[in-house]
């Protein structure tokens, strides 16, 4: 995998401004420091060479061993969805190009991400750096599911990959007051949750469907959160994060 830089910077800057107009900002997004962030970080640089004439499109993108970009919309709203604020401290699960973390770098959060494979994890690092977002960003290759208990607690966390449930292990790391957003969900179809932790309960609120990649884990997880069928809460129009 390689990393890039823009050919034509001001080219770049248009894409993003059009980019943050069209498709998030028109779709009810006015979190203004998610807005700056996504209009501030150079998506094509988080893309691997044969998309980076489309990285500012309307979709996700593969960038290999079955992971996905996300699509733009997707990443504003659930980093909307975290209620970003200057010095929190965030865990990340699902690394992948590392664009969900330098979003939420922009956004003044610290970032403590974890991927399970290390090429990508390594593709991530060398995306960071190009874009200048690496020393607000922490990396570790690992099983996502058992978080970062070393770092906890956490104030935020966002799983970047579907799930049919949170794991234990992430809730039991979330500091008191604290939100996740994740997708839950069967395989292909899942439901965007925003937990909110209530003195010690997490009040749990459907967003949105969309479409994630599954989140793989090294070895049977322990019981997670109790979830509805996400059938129930889904929209008709489902934003797709697969290729």
């Amino acid at each position: 995998m390689k990393w890039h830089r823009s050919r034509d910077p001001g080219d770049e800057d248009r894409l993003r401004k059009e980019m943050v107009e069209h498709q998030i900002r028109r779709r009810g997004l006015r979190d203004e420091s998610v807005l700056r962030a996504m209009l501030e970080v150079p998506r094509h640089l988080f893309v691997e060479a044969r998309w980076v004439a489309e990285a500012y499109g309307d979709h996700a993108f593969p960038i290999g061993h079955g992971q996905t970009i996300s699509q733009p919309y997707i990443v504003a709203l659930m980093t909307s969805l975290l209620e970003p604020t200057a010095g929190l401290k965030v865990l990340e699960i699902g690394t992948g190009s590392g664009y969900q973390a330098a979003i939420l770098a922009a956004c003044g959060l610290d970032v403590y991400s974890v991927e399970r494979i290390p090429e990508l994890s390594e593709f991530a690092r060398g995306n960071l750096a190009a874009a200048g977002y690496l020393e607000r960003v922490h990396l570790r290759v690992g099983d996502g599911s058992k978080g970062w208990p070393e770092e906890a607690p956490f104030d935020r966390a966002i799983l970047t990959a579907g799930a049919p449930d949170v794991p234990r292990a992430i809730v039991e790391q979330l500091a008191p007051g604290g939100l996740i957003v994740a997708p839950v969900g069967g395989y292909g179809l899942q439901t965007i949750y925003r937990y909110r932790d209530v003195n010690g309960e997490l009040d749990r609120k459907p967003i949105e469907g969309a479409r994630f990649v599954p989140l793989i884990e090294s070895s049977v997880p322990e019981p997670g959160l109790a979830l509805e069928e996400p059938g129930q809460q889904t929209s008709d129009d489902l934003a797709d994060n697969e290729p």
